[in-house]
């Protein structure tokens, strides 16, 4: 039976080709992902791991701050005095104080290095030899004073300045100048991974990023002292709310955080190589669904001279085993290529990954392999178990095993039955269980496939027509084995499925954001820092001094509670606030917000029965307390929420006086000439953001349409493997149908007839599974626009017309170009020797 399987592979090698190509591309997508996020852990591993050279023992603040940098007032831990004490610590031979925070340094044509997240600065902070382990200098010499600064050595290369350059950099607000002094290497994470570092020296780096306090104390051991041992002393010196980490357990953390990264990054991918995978079942069992069939009298013949049932099943799967093994190698080969692929194309979109050696683990290997053979024979197993349940004698009698009745009602039933579950699910709260409902009503609209190609082929009617014979001869084609349609179909409906569902969340939440900041902002514009951490108050001073400022107001930001309820405050110009957001008010106005008052968002004023006129008791994150009246009750949303004060209450109990945003009214609207005269008052500042209501709208809407366009990409290769099997099933319905093409041929049907007989089935399986995949698309939007309106109020569901148009006329076009191959091969098709009989 081995060597018969053997036989028939290298017999139907060219018709398990696309089989083949299907399960390897498959593979190559999942191999790819595992050698490009082993590759990219191993890099990042071996970076830092020299950064944690100069630690013996880390001292920490224990807790963070605030996402939006306010903190509470509280005394300083980490100061000179401690940093002093623990360089003196017997087994120490030195203390290093390290500070880091926002750095925008400008390139030479103003604009911000680095992008809004990655643009740092730290303080040098010689040793006793009069150097910082941390830096390691290539060029020129280390900042000593506050005109002086430092730039990494990738900072450098890309912006072009060099040893005595100036620069333009701010950290919260104002712009500063500083000469370039030197140029290091670094091995620092943020800049390895595009980011930039500019160096200060210590006194200037700790007034230019507002630190009162070290962010870190970093001891080092002496030769014969233990990291251990030196925690122990060092925890004797420790303030309250501060610990102490051995360089090894911090070493020991960034690991866990770089194969988390790159774990969530593996999922993402390997979820899309999953969906590659399960299109390609579907080709796989088309094919040996149809080779078997065309084999129909063999197998018969094997049976009747003693075969077993088992023994034909298992030959079936010998041949899917060699397939398999055939393309997971090839898979894996080539998803080497796809893992280097991989890195080049985020380098090129300026992600900068660390350098390192390809790493190819034995479990990778190992998975891809099992991931070929094993998907190949599952999806040849059903095939092959229906090909040992045909007796001998009725297989004989007939060329090719027409599929049953009781089959087909089965899988009916099955499917109906799934679709009704899925349906029922959908009504239930929990957004787990809707999602379950929704994927159990795409497994069960797949089943059904078979019997809804018929009414869809039979609609098709009219508009095949005007081709005459041609059409008509396509549309019996497409409906003579509804499993095999079904099967070709629903690979192209799953790509489609999940593009056009994603593609209408993304555009109905564009659309909910884009309304969400007409409907609350009045302010022309919204000035904050890139990366949105505080600014200093001069930049409110600054433009509220402008002429063509109408109204303006600071957000001066912090945390607190609200009757025991946690909730931002924020600190706002009463006089201006009004004409600068738009609140739906349920009770009370802004108009009223004065002296002791506050606006409450609606949920924390239902939470504990506020209405206007009522007092609200908050405690700030200093413990200190204060009672407010309550001006008016708001509906919030993902923009406008917390409670709103005068500022002159949230001021005194903020560590830093700082700003989070400022919103301004111009007298004549928002206009270049304006924005303009706002980029002039803050000295035309890379750290700055300057936003109207459509720049913040695009800024969410870009990033949506970026991430949709990603996962476009991911999803190509389930398309490519769908088209793969249209080509696949319309090559092997040819052969299959050479007796019949070579009859047609003989009665006088031309080649030019014969092949847009082929390409018209082609387009009609193609827009079935294109129309059947939008549906379900639109389906599945709709149920994820479900829950998510219940978040985002102003989310409606919006249905992308245009790109759905497209989306059919891709799967038109996909039909005509997967068509090109078999009808060629049709067309080519010998009359005399297609009549002859098998």
């Amino acid at each position: 039976m081995f060597r018969t399987a053997l036989r028939n592979v290298l017999a139907h090698k060219a018709r398990l080709l696309m089989t083949v190509l299907a399960v390897m591309l498959g593979v190559a997508f999942v191999s790819g992902t595992l050698v490009f996020t082993d590759t990219f852990g191993s890099a990042y591993k071996n970076k830092s791991a020299k950064s944690f050279d100069h630690v013996s023992v880390a001292i920490k603040p224990d807790g963070g701050s605030r996402d939006d940098g306010q903190e509470a007032k509280q005394p300083d831990r980490l100061t000179d005095s401690l940093l002093t004490r623990a360089g003196k610590l017997p087994g120490a031979t030195s203390a290093l104080g390290s500070v880091s925070g926002f750095t925008a340094l400008a390139d030479k044509d103003g604009k911000l290095v680095g992008g809004e997240w990655g643009t740092t600065g730290a303080n040098y902070f010689p040793g006793k030899d009069g150097k910082d382990p941390r830096y390691d200098f290539a060029e020129g010499a280390a900042p000593k004073s506050a005109g002086d600064i430092a730039l990494d050595s990738r900072t450098a290369d890309r912006t072009g300045y060099k040893v005595g350059d100036t620069v333009r950099y701010s950290t919260d607000g104002p712009v500063k100048t500083a000469k370039v002094s030197g140029i290091f290497d670094t091995d620092d994470g943020s800049v390895v991974a595009g980011g930039s570092l500019v160096v200060f020296d210590n006194d200037t780096a700790r007034k230019v990023l507002g630190k009162s306090e070290y962010d870190e104390i970093d001891v080092k051991a002496a030769a014969g002292t233990s990291e251990t041992t030196l925690k122990g002393a060092v925890e004797k010196i420790l303030p309250k709310d501060t610990e102490a980490e051995t360089g090894a357990s911090l070493k020991d953390e960034q690991d866990r955080m770089i194969e988390q990264n790159t774990s969530s990054m593996s999922q993402v991918l390997l979820i899309f190589a999953g969906i590659a995978l399960f299109v390609g079942i579907f080709i796989i069992a088309n094919t040996f669904t149809m080779l078997v069939a065309q084999r129909t009298k063999e197998l018969a013949l094997m049976r009747a001279v003693g075969a077993s049932r088992r023994q034909v099943t298992r030959s079936v799967l010998i041949e899917a085993f060699i397939v398999g093994l055939v393309a997971a190698v090839a898979g894996f080969a080539l998803g080497i290529g796809v893992a280097v692929g991989l890195e080049s194309l985020m380098n090129a979109g300026g992600a900068s990954l660390p350098d390192g050696p390809l790493v190819i683990g034995p479990t990778t290997i190992v998975t891809a392999l099992i991931i070929g053979v094993v998907v190949t024979m599952l999806a040849a197993w059903l095939p092959g178990r229906r090909a040992a349940k045909i007796p001998p004698v009725a297989a004989m009698n007939s060329v090719h095993a027409s599929p049953t009745m009781r089959g087909l009602v089965v899988r009916n039933t099955i499917g109906s039955l799934l679709v009704a579950l899925g349906a029922v699910m959908l009504f239930m709260e929990d957004n787990y269980v809707k999602s379950g409902g929704a994927a159990t009503i795409l497994v069960g609209v797949i089943v059904l496939t078979p019997l809804l190609s018929r009414p869809f082929i039979a609609g098709s009617g009219p508009l095949l027509k005007p081709f005459g014979v041609t059409g008509k001869l396509a549309r019996l084609n497409s409906v003579r084995n509804p499993r095999r349609t079904a099967s070709t179909a629903s690979a192209l409906m799953i790509g489609l499925t999940l593009i056009t569902a994603m593609t209408v969340v993304a555009v109905s939440m564009g659309s909910a954001i884009n309304k969400m900041a007409t409907d609350s902002l009045k302010a022309d514009y919204a000035v904050s820092m890139a990366n949105f951490q505080p600014l200093t108050p001069k930049v409110h001073d600054k433009l509220a001094e402008l002429p063509e400022v109408e109204a303006s107001s600071a957000l001066r930001t912090t945390w607190g509670e609200a009757d025991g309820r946690d909730t931002r405050i924020s600190g706002v110009d009463p006089k201006a606030f009004d004409k600068l957001v738009g609140l739906d008010f349920t009770s009370g106005s802004a108009a009223a917000l004065k002296g002791d008052s506050a606006l409450v968002d609606k949920e924390t004023a239902d939470a504990k029965g506020l209405k206007a006129g009522d007092t609200v008791t908050v405690k700030f994150d200093d413990d200190r307390t204060t009672r407010l009246k309550v001006a008016g009750v708001y509906k919030a949303n993902e923009m406008i929420d917390g409670l709103f004060t005068p500022t002159p209450i949230v001021t005194p109990h903020l560590s830093k006086v700082q700003d989070q945003q400022v919103l301004l009214k111009m007298k004549d609207g928002a206009s270049g000439k304006a924005e303009d005269a706002i980029v002039k008052a803050l000295g035309d500042n890379p750290a700055i953001k300057i936003q109207d209501k459509d720049d913040i709208s695009n800024e969410v809407g870009g990033a949506i349409n970026m991430l949709l366009n990603m996962l476009y990409g991911l999803l190509a290769m389930a398309i490519l493997v769908a088209v793969l099997g249209v080509i696949n099933t319309l090559a092997m319905s040819v052969f299959e149908r050479k007796h019949e093409i070579g009859m047609l041929r003989a009665i006088g049907l031309d080649r030019a007839k014969i092949k847009q007989m082929v390409r018209l089935e082609s387009v009609v399986i193609s827009l079935f599974g294109a129309v059947l995949g939008v549906g379900l698309g639109l389906f599945l939007g709709w149920v994820a626009g479900d829950s998510i309106s219940g978040t985002v109020s102003t989310y409606s569901m919006e249905v992308p017309v245009g790109r759905i148009l497209i989306f059919l006329a891709i799967a038109g076009v996909v039909g005509v170009l997967a068509a090109v191959w078999p009808a060629r091969s049709a067309a080519r098709l010998n009359p005399l020797q297609a009549i002859k009989s098998e």
